[in-house]
């Protein structure tokens, strides 16, 4: 059984009255197979309430049914002009199952979508909801909006359902020519509050609210003549696709019954006018045009490169021209193929620059280099880093150069100011080396000469009686690692005839005094227990205990945890466990 029929379309917009008298066209078709009675009818075992598995429900949600109890809802709502807004189209009812509502073809409307209550689910309140699922009216709503440059598709929304709500779509209108194609399931016991899903016409003007066309009007007693006048289709709009297929609307005039001859409208005032029909329309077929993707990235980051783009043959095809496919190029000869590679220059490329002379060479003597300052500069004249220019075109910085063979010679310092004995006879010194013209050091044995001394004897006169500090070594580190002290001995000396003497340290008191202590570090510590002295004991006899505390430190004495745990100190000890012996309290 098909039950189809037109029925004007009502828009609203969030919060404001209903538009009385803007007219747009709704076809609905419900299509549903053969009444059959539902699988509980003579068998409560999987009736409604009863547990039911998912995989055993047809698609309307009746267990272990087969889809006879099932009725689909499909349609498409239309309309060539609206004010830009928010307009209500359509009710989808609580319960519906496989929801799908798309534009047949793309445009710059939107799709919006609330529950019944008013609140927002996508698109609400003038902000467009990025595509992705949502949650809602207890199904996962898919909102898609393609945005590809290729993409001929528009906007759609699905849903597995069921809902446990009524939503409502609206269109958010920006584009002539909205065209969107919707369908749901329900069972068949749903359908019959069907009316009240889908929108109606008011017109708050007058208080007359219109009537659906679901409701049947009473069969009158006695048969009716045929008015004189009457609505009947007599021309249609143009159609709404230039090439391929498309739709245009069935308009209605008054005619004279008898005749078909045109008549004023108001004769048939004693009839609503009904609502113009959507029909299919055939063009001529669309003819191929070129379809371009983006251009590629330049080859080169500067200079002179390339950059390629994909260019295709494609053709509208598919009902309302909602989509295109990929055909051969000999179908779009007639008109110039895009160029698939064009030249491109992001940047002139930097450039190697000079900035200095040549300098002396680095040696007095025999090879060696002298350089000269070279850099990469852009277009703006600014220094940038060396990869920015061709590195296989940097000019030589550096230059070997020859001076002439060395010669060899000795070289000695000046004779040290001090005398290594402060009396009697003792040596004085200097540095000795052989040099290749101040070019570098060699081998002592690489001169020839003879060399020349190093050291001159010296006497700064009979050695007198004297007084001197003497230091012994220093003794050994007080701790095996981390921070210690170290010590040593220092004694004053009486120096007379070539004899020592050690003497009070008061007779050296006008000289300096070297320090006989100082703090010593052989190497880090690892971290090591440090422990606390023991707490006084608990009970003074028959058994008591102590505590203290015990850390894990390490070498700059901050908390660690690399001690060993086997040696653990305790933390907990006995004591006094000796008996208690009571006091003799004498009388």
């Amino acid at each position: 059984m098909a039950r189809c029929w037109a029925q004007q379309l009502w828009s609203a917009h969030f919060g404001r009255y209903i538009h009385p008298f803007l007219h747009s066209s709704l076809l609905l078709c419900l299509i549903c197979l053969p009444a059959e009675p539902l699988p509980w009818d003579g068998d409560t075992s999987g009736g409604p309430g009863q547990a039911c598995s998912r995989d055993l429900e047809d698609v309307c949600g009746v267990c272990a049914g087969n889809g006879s109890s099932c009725e689909l809802v499909s349609g498409t709502v239309s309309h060539p002009v609206l004010p830009t807004g928010y307009y209500k189209i359509l009710n989808v009812p609580r319960g519906a199952r496989r929801i799908k509502i798309l534009e047949t073809r793309k445009s710059r409307n939107y799709l919006a979508l609330r529950t019944h209550s008013g609140e927002s689910v996508i698109n609400g309140a003038w902000v467009i909801d990025r595509p992705g699922q949502i949650h809602a009216a207890g199904t996962i709503l898919t909102y898609k909006r393609p945005n590809e440059i290729r993409s001929r598709a528009g906007e759609s929304i699905t849903a597995p359902g069921p809902t446990n709500q009524e939503l409502d779509l609206y269109v958010i209108f920006q584009q002539p020519d909205i065209s969107v194609y919707y369908e749901y399931v329900l069972r068949k016991d749903q359908t019959s509050t069907l009316s009240g899903t889908l929108p109606l016409i008011e017109r708050r003007g007058n208080g007359v609210t219109g009537v659906h066309p679901n409701q049947v009007l009473s069969d009158p007693t006695t048969p009716q003549p045929l008015p004189p006048y009457s609505w009947v289709a007599m021309t249609t709009t143009p159609c709404s696709a230039t090439c391929g297929t498309g739709r245009h609307q069935v308009l209605f005039s008054c005619v004279e019954t008898a005749t078909h001859t045109t008549v004023p409208e108001d004769l048939c005032n004693h009839t609503p006018r009904p609502a113009p029909k959507e029909q299919d329309c055939q063009s001529p077929i669309c003819p191929a045009f070129w379809d371009v993707g983006e251009w590629s990235e330049c080859s080169r980051n500067c200079g002179a490169g390339v950059q390629h783009r994909q260019v295709l043959c494609r053709q509208t095809r598919g009902r309302h021209g909602n989509s295109t496919v990929t055909v051969a190029m000999d179908l779009c000869k007639d008109t110039e193929m895009p160029e698939t590679t064009a030249h491109c220059q992001l940047k002139i490329c930097s450039e190697w620059q000079v900035h200095s002379e040549w300098t002396q060479c680095a040696v007095p003597c025999g090879v060696g280099q002298r350089w000269r300052e070279v850099v990469c500069v852009d277009a703006l004249g600014d220094v940038v880093p060396d990869d920015d220019c061709n590195l296989q075109l940097r000019p030589a910085h550096l230059l070997n150069c020859d001076m002439g063979a060395c010669t060899r010679a000795w070289f000695s310092s000046p004779w040290s100011d001090r005398c290594s004995a402060d009396c009697g006879e003792g040596k004085r010194s200097r540095s000795v080396v052989c040099l290749m013209n101040h070019a570098g050091s060699l081998p002592l044995d690489g001169c020839n000469d003879v060399r020349p001394e190093e050291l001159m004897a010296c006497n700064l006169g009979a050695c007198t009686e004297r007084l001197e500090w003497y230091t012994g070594p220093w003794g050994q580190c007080s701790s095996e690692c981390g921070k210690g002290s170290q010590s040593r001995g220092v004694v004053c000396l009486h120096y007379s005839n070539s004899q020592l003497e050690v003497t009070s340290d008061t007779n050296c008191s006008h000289l300096p005094r070297p320090p006989d202590f100082q703090s010593c570090h052989l190497k880090n510590c690892s971290p090591q227990w440090y422990i606390t002295d023991w707490s006084p004991c608990s009970r003074s006899c028959g058994g008591g205990y102590r505590v203290r505390e015990v850390r894990c430190l390490g070498d700059d004495l901050s908390p660690s945890q690399d001690c060993d745990l086997a040696l653990t100190p305790a933390r907990r000890d006995e004591c006094n466990v000796h008996i208690c012996v009571p006091e003799i309290v004498l009388l």
